[in-house]
């Protein structure tokens, strides 16, 4: 009846985390700082810091974020100025408008989307995950 994806799992500060929740920021709501999170995140509001989610981020078509992204999977309706690191599927719906520079494994366009900055995909994120950046498996490389 119930399996190990629904049991709660204890965090480093002791409380209780889901890595399936959600969390939401609504349309009208403008939030000035950096927002961690363990699960799945929804932005329809206004923020301006960065985000790190292990889970997914979606950027309604109202959502707007300055700030670097950090998340497993994104899809984005809404706009954002910022680099974005997504480790698995950064999809950019009709709506999206993105200024900033991409790395992800993969990469879905809709028709209509806008997007301005480099885009590096592949390798260079598994890289990241790993706590590498591209410059550094370079030097690693010729060392």
């Amino acid at each position: 009846m119930f399996n190990s994806e629904n049991k709660s799992q204890k965090s480093n500060s002791g409380t209780d985390v889901n890595p399936n929740s959600s969390n939401r920021i609504l349309a009208g709501t403008i939030i000035e700082g950096s927002i961690q999170t363990e699960g799945h995140i929804r932005i329809d509001g206004t923020l301006i810091g960065s985000i790190t989610c292990k889970g997914k981020i979606v950027i309604g078509s109202t959502g707007k974020v300055e700030g670097d992204i950090k998340c497993q999977n994104a899809d984005i309706e809404g706009t954002i100025k910022a680099n974005i690191s997504v480790s698995e599927l950064l999809s950019l719906k009709s709506t999206a408008k993105l200024t900033g520079d991409i790395y992800a494994n993969k990469l879905a366009i809709e028709p209509g989307a806008m997007f301005t900055g480099s885009c590096s995909m592949g390798a260079i994120i598994k890289d990241m995950q790993h706590g590498k950046s591209g410059e550094a498996q370079r030097t690693q490389k010729t060392a």
